[in-house]
C-alpha cells in the first residue's frame, strides 16, 4: 500500500508539502522526507503524534528512545512502521520539528492506495516556503551557531583551556569577600 500524506503549517499560509511513501516505510522514513522537502537541516530532535479529529496529541513516536511517563508505549521513528500505527484514510498527526519551541507541521493521511508500492518517499507536491527551521528564544530570529574561536569574547588573548566544561571561567570559592554573613535581600 502506498500511503498519501498532505503536509501544512499554520505560520505561512500557501505551505503545503504532499508526499506518497509506502505504507511499510518506517516513521523514521517519513521524517526524513519531510525534512527533505522543506530543505531543513536533520540535526534538530523532531518527534511525531498521532491526533485525534480535533488535533488532540495521542501516542508519540520520537527519534531517539526517550524515558517517558506517558501512558502510551515508548516508540521510535526507526523501529516503528507507519501500518502499525495508521490504518485510516484522514488520520492526523503533528510532526513537531522545532521542540523548543514547539512548532509543528499538521499532517493528515489523505489517501490510500492499494495495490502499490514504493522503494522511497517522494514529495509529489511541493507549494509556498517553509517556515525558518528554528527560531531564537524570542519567536523571531535563527539561533546561530556558536563558534569558540580565539575571538568569542572579543578578546585576541583569550585562550579556552581557561574555561570549564560549560564554557565558564573557574571560580575561586576560598575568597572570602565574595559572601557577605548578612546577606541583603
Amino acid at each position: 500500500m502506498v500511503y498519501k500524506f498532505t503536509i501544512l503549517s499554520d505560520e505561512v499560509d500557501n505551505f503545503v508539502r504532499v508526499i506518497t511513501i509506502d505504507s511499510e516505510a518506517t516513521f523514521f522514513d517519513l521524517h526524513n522526507a519531510i525534512l527533505d522537502s522543506v530543505n531543513y537541516e536533520k540535526n534538530q530532535m523532531t518527534t511525531f503524534f498521532m491526533c485525534s479529529d480535533n488535533w488532540e496529541k495521542g501516542q508519540e513516536v520520537t527519534l531517539v528512545e526517550m524515558e517517558s511517563s506517558s501512558e502510551y508505549d515508548n516508540l521510535v521513528m526507526e523501529d516503528t512502521k507507519l501500518e502499525e500505527l495508521l490504518v485510516d484514510e484522514h488520520q492526523k498527526l503533528l510532526y513537531v520539528f522545532d521542540m523548543m519551541s514547539d512548532r509543528v507541521f499538521f499532517m493528515e493521511l489523505t489517501d490510500i492506495i492499494p495495490r502499490k508500492n514504493m522503494d522511497k518517499a517522494v514529495c509529489i507536491s511541493s507549494e509556498g516556503d517553509a517556515p525558518i527551521q528554528v527560531l531564537a528564544d524570542d519567536g523571531l530570529t535563527i539561533i546561530p551557531k556558536a563558534s569558540l574561536d580565539e575571538n568569542f569574547y572579543g578578546d585576541e588573548d583569550f585562550e579556552l583551556d581557561e574555561l570549564d566544561e560549560e564554557g565558564f571561567g573557574e571560580m575561586n570559592f576560598d575568597d572570602s569577600s565574595l559572601f557577605s554573613e548578612d546577606p541583603k535581600f
